[in-house]
């Protein structure tokens, strides 16, 4: 599944921060005159399912959806209950079909747990073939899992009805009756009952379609190959389509809505030309005879890797020619490439447990990069690999972070599974192992495990094993990995330069220290702000890789202790090491160890690669926000950047400065906030009034340029404001029939937000047009506005889900909440509509998390966190109290607020230094 973010240029203006697990349930009552027999939450091994025979019947008038399933079943152990998984169904009617004939079962319901029990009077005994007959009905959810509704427009008004199904992680339950668990894999034959007018999708080809009374269809389906519930789809629409076949020989179609499905050509040829590469990058043919990309209105997340019919977001899909951007295409091709790398890393071979989803994600975070690179070479997409791992790091560098691989067991810890961890810092310790062992080596170790493992279950360990190279040089992969996916965190790697010799010592990097709560700090947060962080006990070995001045050679070491020595064959002016940022932890090179690779960046800066520049910023920023070095110190190394053409170096910076700007932005420090706003347009100025206002250039050019003009917009630029009004106004004036360069849109829909002729003209146009990517670019624009009481209503108007779909509304109200004018309005939003926001997207799922996160994340005074603190005190667990993001929230604003004590008053001096000397130069 690919977890939906804000996009970058979102981030040039927002910004970003500086910086659970439930109780033990007790047995719940039950349905029926008997206790339930089973008291605990994952299933018992005893009755294995086989094969499901499903039929399942949506009426989209009633939004209700009734069916029966069959399923065949293995009985290992002689039993007299069959425990299975089912949530908020009506289940009747079970019966038991055996060797000896058909009995009726008593069914016992644990609505907590989301568990049927189908008791017999008799003793099931194993050995023996069985089958389990269940009929069910339930509403069409109003959430985003399960099978749940969803509706568009059409561009006359006409509202139209559809279905589509959302099952991982656990909600499967909420559609049949199944045994929820991602061991439990089977077999589905499944049917589908429609009206003449719709549609009906599944994972596999459609072999039939039979008439029925009342005009109706009922749609079969092939039987699909052996694989786990979370996994099974089915869609009922009035979609359109269009295919083609891969090399392989497998079907490829996309569907969408009919008036969308002009925009649906690059996904097509995206996903014919990626799962030809897997196909043979994976040496495993692709198993089924087709792969259905869906493009749903409604949808939560980014996508979902469902087997042979992958669904997604329309704006994960859909791509317009002439008005979607470099940034979209990049998007759309990472996103289809994530869920078809999962058709293998996922969906044939399965994760045991939730506890080990990186296996799942991870990989397909990193397989997306290595795809797109390969198939679209001009998109340049693994220069944002870095980003994904700094992202990992500023959560994984909380005390409320936690090991890759996590013990979770009920719905909503594994709700909180998916996130950055899982995602991003998977991916990047699997690109570290890459590149230790070597592309080769590795390719072939991943190969393995998949080839040995398929349509199967793996655990870590299984992992480990494959990418043992018993050919070569056998290292334990197994105990060098397990310090990365075992315990939380990453390591500070400490350098110490003497003649020829290198010391290296490391230790957790973790962000400071919390102080004792305060009296008036609810117990939340003090619970949340004293927890141990055990940081000493955390040893690492560490792949190490460095350069120095001497060589442009790439030297490799296994560090394996705490304390380590190296020995340099010559004096060296400096070292670099985590050579391009292969590497998942941060240098320190000591005071005179920054001071020459300062200065080499101010004097020859070329000499290391843009992603060594990169990693430089990021770390020396990391750094003083831990007081290992001063803050001035990092903000003398990023006054090379004048220098700098480079895109991924231009954005570094744009990532290390903005959020400090946002921080003194949001205390209303008025001088010092127009002394930060001049030093970063000091800085990009040589850029921004270098650029075209065209689409003209490389794709990196071009995204570079989206970046400049909205960051020097959103700064109030004048020559950027000026340029971005007139464009606006004659594009209002055609009323938005004039063609604009689809790079420099945003900029000037910021622009013209500014005021309430153009804002209101924006949002007619949003719900106008028909493109995607246009609308994002709007969505963005209107929630920049300083006019406060269209953001208030823009809220309301997510929440309603009208225009605006409340999918969007996460990202809405974090915008919103980084926007001066609007985080009051955010946080009062978050906690008056708490309830329903939780009901809509799940307690513990990333949308959830990103609004908790997101919201908070700018905070810096002990008032702000006392508040938050309250709130969230105020939870019960059932509510969220003891989700994981609320501890992160906590962490994230007692790190704020010691960044700001800190380091305000010394960039206060700093940049008034800066001016005088600015001013004696002239």
């Amino acid at each position: 599944m690919f977890v939906a973010a804000l996009r970058l240029v979102v981030f040039l203006h927002l910004g970003q921060a500086f910086g659970a697990q439930l109780s033990q349930l007790s047995l719940p009552d039950v349905t029926g005159a008997q206790p339930f027999p089973w008291d605990q939450m994952r299933l018992p091994q005893s009755v294995i399912p086989v094969h499901y025979d499903l039929t399942i019947h949506p009426n989209l008038t009633t939004l209700t959806f009734t069916g029966v399933v069959r399923i065949q079943l293995d009985v290992q152990e002689d039993t007299k209950a069959i425990i299975l998984h089912a949530k908020q169904l009506k289940t009747f009617n079970a019966r038991l079909k055996t060797p000896q004939g058909v009995k009726s079962l008593q069914i016992l319901e644990n609505s907590i747990y989301h568990q049927l029990a189908l008791m017999s009077d008799e003793v099931i005994p194993q050995g023996e073939d069985y089958e389990v007959h269940l009929e069910f009905s339930a509403n069409l959810s109003d959430s985003y899992h399960g099978f749940y509704k969803s509706s568009y427009r059409t561009s006359s008004g006409e509202l139209r009805i559809m279905a589509s199904t959302q099952f991982e992680a656990t909600f499967a339950r909420a559609a049949f009756p199944c045994f929820d668990e991602p061991a439990f894999k089977a077999n589905f034959t499944i049917a589908i009952i429609r009206e003449p007018q719709h549609i009906a999708l599944s994972n596999m080809p459609k072999t039939k379609s039979v008439a029925l009374p009342g005009d109706m269809f009922e749609d079969h389906f092939a039987t699909t190959v052996k694989m786990s519930t979370y996994l099974v789809a089915f869609i009922v629409s009035d979609f359109h389509s269009v295919s083609k076949t891969s090399q392989h020989g497998v079907k490829i179609s996309v569907y969408a809505v009919a008036e969308k499905i002009n925009q649906t050509d690059f996904a097509l040829d995206a996903a014919v030309k990626l799962l030809d590469f897997y196909d043979d990058y994976f040496d495993i043919p692709y198993p089924l005879p087709k792969q259905d990309l869906a493009a749903i209105p409604d949808f939560q997340s980014g996508a979902m890797e469902n087997w042979g019919l992958t669904t997604y977001r329309e704006a994960a899909l859909l791509f317009h020619p002439e008005k979607s951007s470099v940034s979209d295409k990049v998007q759309i091709a990472m996103i289809i490439a994530h869920e078809l790398a999962h058709q293998w890393f996922g969906n044939l071979v399965t994760m045991e447990w939730w506890n080990d989803l990186w296996l799942n994600e991870g990989f397909a975070k990193f397989m997306e990069l290595i795809a797109v690179d390969v198939i679209y070479p001009e998109l340049q997409a693994s220069d944002l690999f870095l980003g994904k791992c700094y992202n990992a790091m500023e959560v994984d560098s909380l005390t409320s972070s936690h090991p890759v691989s996590t013990p979770v067991e009920n719905p909503t810890e594994i709700q909180e599974m998916f996130d950055e961890v899982s995602y991003d810092k998977g991916a990047c310790v699997l690109n570290m192992l890459k590149d230790f062992l070597t592309p080769q080596v590795f390719e072939v170790g991943i190969v393995r495990y998949l080839k040995r493992y398929s349509y199967r279950n793996t655990v870590n360990s299984h992992l480990w094993e494959s990418l043992t190279n018993y050919d070569g040089e056998k290292f334990d992969i197994k105990s060098i990995m397990e310090t990365w996916t075992l315990q939380t965190g990453f390591p500070l790697v400490n350098i110490e330069l003497k003649s020829r010799k290198l010391l290296l010592t490391q230790e957790r990097y973790l962000k400071m220290e919390p102080p004792p709560a305060s009296s008036s700090t609810s117990a939340a947060t003090t619970e949340a702000t004293d927890a141990p962080t055990h940081a000493e006990k955390s040893i690492w070995k560490i792949p190490l890789t460095y350069k120095t001045s001497d060589s442009a050679t790439t030297y490799h070491h296994l560090m394996k202790s705490p304390v380590d020595l190296l020995r340099l064959p010559n004096n060296v002016d400096w070292v670099k090491f985590n050579v391009d940022m292969n590497g998942y932890y941060i240098v320190h090179y000591g005071k005179e160890g920054w001071k020459n690779l300062i200065k080499v960046l101010h004097y020859n800066h070329t000499v290391l690669s843009s992603k060594d520049r990169v990693s430089l910023m990021h770390d020396v920023f990391r750094l003083a926000s831990i007081k290992k070095v001063r803050l001035d110190t990092a903000l003398e190394l990023a006054s090379y950047l004048p220098k700098e053409t480079d895109i991924m170096t231009v954005t570094q910076g744009f990532r290390e400065l903005i959020p400090i700007y946002k921080l003194i932005e949001r205390r209303e420090i008025a001088l010092l906030e127009d002394s930060m706003k001049t030093f970063m347009l000091d800085l990009f100025k040589h850029l921004i009034d270098t650029q075209k206002w065209d689409d003209s250039g490389s794709s990196s050019e071009r995204t570079m340029r989206s970046y400049l003009l909205l960051f020097a917009c959103v700064r109030n630029y004048t020559p950027c404001v000026t340029k971005a009004k007139h464009i606006f106004n004659l594009w209002k004036d055609s009323d938005g029939q004039i063609s604009l360069p689809v790079d420099i849109t945003l900029a000037v829909y910021v622009v013209g937000a500014q005021t309430e002729e153009g804002w209101d003209f924006l949002f007619d146009f949003y719900r106008r047009t028909l493109e995607m990517s246009v609308q994002s670019r709007i969505r963005i624009a209107l929630t920049i506005s300083p006019l406060y009481k269209k953001l208030k209503w823009l809220l309301e108007q997510s929440l309603l889900g009208e225009v605006v779909k409340t999918q969007e509304l996460p990202d809405v109200v974090v915008s919103i909440s980084r926007n001066p004018r609007g985080h009051r309005l955010a946080w009062d939003f978050l906690r008056v509509n708490w309830a329903t926001l939780i009901k809509k997207f799940e307690v513990g799922s990333p949308s959830i998390a990103h609004m908790v996160t997101g919201v908070t994340s700018l905070y810096s005074t002990k008032t702000m966190l006392t508040s938050v603190g309250r709130f969230f005190g105020s939870l019960e667990v059932e509510t969220g109290s003891e989700m994981r993001c609320i501890q992160q929230a906590y962490d994230t604003i007692t790190d704020n607020i010691q960044w700001a004590d800190t380091n305000l008053p010394l960039l206060q001096s700093w940049l008034k230094k800066r001016k005088r000397v600015t001013h004696e130069d002239l």
